[in-house]
């Protein structure tokens, strides 16, 4: 009664068509790294429904491995050395260490549990949060607010009152909302949905869904995120620019390094000094254009939370080579 992992298989269809999938040429290649068309396709079909709105395949749905790669994406995106995310407490404990990974800072705002709750029978949805809170930690460095509804672990259905008033203070402050829905198929109630509430609300919020979760096949690590092209689009991608970093004075790389574009040093420096590695963005340059990513490096943060608190620490090591 613990961990939430199912005690019962996918429904039948979902197995025959996975079980159909393995014998097309195509499912068992390298995938689109935003997902496969046809499964875009499918999870804008179903979300324009009840958006009331066409959403875009092509840019307005990305495939993620599973909602754990989705939300760091997103956090690594938006999220920069000193910003601020709020989120409501208790809280699913990724989204700490993502937060923290991208420079982030986080500040809370806890449920309460119903007054009567020790003698009264009471539902998750009682656990509501003091809207006066949020409106006192909204600041200039405030960038994202985290909204997990149907929420992790309390249960809690934020209701359309609640979803609203979170919904303005985030347009007011011009805040990106991660709205992290991946329970949403999993109630007795229809779930209101925070980016169906305005337009506004719709340009400002990411939403993050889990095939795994609502057909009972966590394992298979499907999920996606949908919003806006200019979110979407920027959730994609995860680069780090080490403009300020600075080599020890006569630090000696190879000759099939030193001759290559920074961004290669920096690597060598990387793997060399603390034994972390990442992708020189150059490379997918023409030589005369590789100048533009140089001071650039692309990290894959689709890792278990172990190995992304490792590379934190790790380059912690940097600070002294910072200018």
């Amino acid at each position: 009664m613990g961990q939430g992992l199912f005690d019962y298989n996918p429904p039948e269809f979902i197995l025959n068509a996975a079980k159909n999938a393995l014998d097309q040429v195509d499912a068992n290649q390298y995938s689109p790294a935003k997902g496969r068309q046809s499964l875009r396709n499918a999870r804008a079909s179903h979300y324009s429904e009840s958006l009331e709105r066409e959403l875009n395949p092509g840019t307005e749905v990305v495939i993620t491995t599973g909602a754990n790669e989705g939300i760091p994406s997103a956090f690594m995106a938006f999220v920069e050395d000193g910003d601020e995310a709020i989120m409501f407490e208790p809280y699913f404990d990724q989204y700490i260490s993502n937060i923290r990974m991208a420079g982030g800072i986080v500040r809370y705002v806890p449920l309460s549990p119903p007054a009567d709750g020790d003698a009264a029978t009471s539902s998750s949805g009682d656990w509501t949060p003091d809207m006066e809170k949020p409106k006192s930690i909204f600041n200039s460095k405030t960038r994202m607010l985290v909204l997990n509804s149907p929420h992790n672990p309390v249960g809690k259905v934020f209701s359309t009152d609640e979803l609203s008033a979170i919904g303005k203070l985030c347009v007011k402050h011009n805040t990106i909302i991660i709205a992290d829905n991946v329970y949403d198929s999993l109630t007795y109630v229809l779930v209101k949905r925070m980016d169906t509430l305005s337009p506004e609300i719709w340009n400002l919020n990411l939403t993050v869904g889990s095939a795994g979760k609502t057909f009972y096949a966590t394992g298979w690590r499907i999920g996606f995120l949908i919003g806006p092209e200019h979110l979407a689009k920027s959730g994609y991608f995860v680069l780090v620019n080490f403009s300020r970093l600075k080599f020890p004075q006569g630090y000696e790389f190879p000759s099939s390094v030193a001759s290559r574009p920074r961004d290669f040093t920096l690597i060598w420096f990387l793997i060399t000094e603390l034994g972390l590695a990442a992708i020189p963005p150059s490379e997918f340059y023409l030589l005369e254009n590789s100048h533009v990513a140089e001071n650039f490096l692309r990290f894959a943060i689709c890792k278990e939370d172990s190995v992304l608190e490792d590379a934190k620490e790790r380059l912690r090591g940097l600070k002294k080579y910072l200018e």
